[in-house]
């Protein structure tokens, strides 16, 4: 496969799954009735920051995918896009905050493990998952307020 064609493939799984996903489950009554932090952003900003984020997700893929297509790191890589499109079904699918809190913890620490992977091999991929890790950072703190409040 052309590197063209294989970027092609992951941002069109990471950001066409993300998009499938989120229009799938969105927030609905049951999430305009619950308690939220003050910090809550508005709902509108969380589209555009993940279809931005899906991208640099699916090009760091395509890079770790033709650096070793069975390496750890792409086993990171695949692992953590599970949890990350498994939140939204447990969140707002199903209403079960905590649970998707157990889901956006592990997401979290496969974004870390991520970035720790990559730091010395492709430092671009590595850094692609910074803001993707400080999103989700943020989202678990969210997440977590969601649940605490409710």
């Amino acid at each position: 496969m052309s590197k063209a064609l294989t970027y092609l493939v992951f941002i069109a799984v990471s950001l066409g799954g993300g998009l499938l996903i989120g229009t799938n489950n969105l927030p609905g009554e049951w999430y305009q009735s619950l308690a939220k932090p003050a910090f809550n952003p508005p709902n509108w900003v969380f589209g555009p920051i993940w279809s931005i984020l899906y991208i640099l997700i699916g090009i760091a893929g395509a890079r770790t995918w033709m650096r070793g297509h069975l390496s750890a790191a792409m086993l990171i890589w695949a692992v953590q896009m599970v949890f990350n499109f498994l939140w939204s079904p447990f969140f707002f699918g199903a209403e079960m905050p905590r649970a998707a809190l157990f889901i956006i913890i592990v997401l979290l620490a496969l974004v870390i493990a991520f970035i720790a992977n990559r730091w010395q091999a492709d430092r671009l991929s590595a850094a692609l998952f910074l803001p993707y890790a400080v999103w989700v950072g943020f989202a678990t703190v969210l997440n977590a307020s969601i649940a605490y409040l409710n």
